[in-house]
């Protein structure tokens, strides 16, 4: 069941925005405990029982490593935490009989769908800024996907792509959440009590999912206290922060200064303890300098988690999500 975060109202068919606006949630209740009722896969599937879905794509998403603080949530099949969201979203979607779908995103959210949108059946278009790499534009097109260009920029594409439906864009879609959730299963799995967790945080997908899963958790019983969220934002971006004058242009996968759950994510860190951080440019060049140094080839957008983590120090048992891969991308 769907139910909306402003009004209520609840919805038991497939739509990603409440008749009244609203974002809209999956209402979930589980009975036992979580190790009860957790499987003996070695991915995603191993939490099938906290999935609203029956149908499971035949493309798993592993169990992602915990290096050090580092989660390494690039290594899926395509190379970001995305494949979570997609993973259940292309499942609800082939359950209740769709055959084509529409979604903006320039990168990895793009990838991500139309490599598990594909290899389902499903006809995906996906509308990107006529701007995007060449090199983007033919990935998406050797994974089938029908690629319409807008001449605008982000914004001017998101506009255009939801005139069209079923819209899945993960800012809104609440399967998606479903499936970044799972993420703090596995932490909980692998690390026993998290106490605190820095996450890139754009449109909000990981952020909310790593939320979700924890209060989930809580619900049965297997940890007292939520860890602290912490929201890491670019400079220029912010929608958490202070907005900046400045501009990072390195944090181009969560630049979305206005994100359709805004008041979902500044509940979040009230009721989590936890709190925003705003990262510089240069801050975000010397952190993924440091990364690839340790070996750790991630995105520019990964590295602001980590410039957050050094700045503010080490606060107990802390995770540093890197959240998608950096062989997509050049160094700056």
């Amino acid at each position: 069941m769907l139910k909306c975060t402003r009004c209520g109202k609840t919805y038991r068919e497939f739509r990603t925005v409440c008749d009244c606006g609203g974002t809209l949630e999956v209402v979930n209740r589980f009975e036992g405990p979580f190790e009860a009722l957790v499987g003996r896969e070695p991915d995603i599937r191993r939490y099938r029982a906290f999935l609203p879905v029956k149908h499971l794509p035949d493309l798993p998403v592993p169990v992602t490593p915990l290096v050090g603080p580092f989660k390494l949530e690039y290594v899926t099949p395509t190379g970001s935490f995305k494949d979570r969201g997609s993973f259940v979203t292309v499942g609800k979607l082939r359950e209740d009989g769709f055959r084509e779908v529409y979604l903006d995103s320039s990168g990895n959210a793009a990838i991500s769908m139309g490599a598990f949108g594909s290899r389902e059946g499903l006809k995906v278009h996906v509308f990107i800024p006529s701007g995007t790499s060449e090199g983007k534009k033919a990935v998406l097109r050797a994974l089938g996907v029908d690629v319409h260009e807008v001449d605008g920029d982000r914004m001017e594409t998101h506009r255009v792509a939801r005139e069209h439906e079923p819209y899945v864009s993960h800012w809104y879609n609440p399967y998606f959440l479903e499936g970044t959730k799972t993420a703090a299963f596995e932490l909980y799995e692998q690390l026993g009590k998290v106490e605190q967790v820095f996450v890139p945080t754009g449109s909000g997908s990981l952020f909310l999912g790593l939320y979700k899963g924890f209060r989930e958790l809580r619900g049965m019983g297997a940890i007292e206290e939520l860890p602290r969220l912490v929201a890491v934002q670019a400079e220029g971006f912010e929608s958490l922060c202070e907005r900046s004058e400045r501009v990072n242009r390195l944090g181009e996968g969560i630049a979305i200064p206005e994100p359709p759950r805004k008041e979902e994510m500044v509940r979040v860190l009230r009721e989590t303890n936890g709190f925003c951080v705003s990262v510089g440019e240069e801050e975000t060049r010397k952190a993924l300098k440091e990364l690839y140094s340790m070996g750790l080839i991630v995105e520019p957008t990964s590295a602001l988690a980590y410039a957050a983590y050094l700045r503010e120090g080490e606060r107990g048992r802390v995770v540093v999500m890197l959240t998608g891969s950096g062989l997509k991308s050049s160094f700056p």
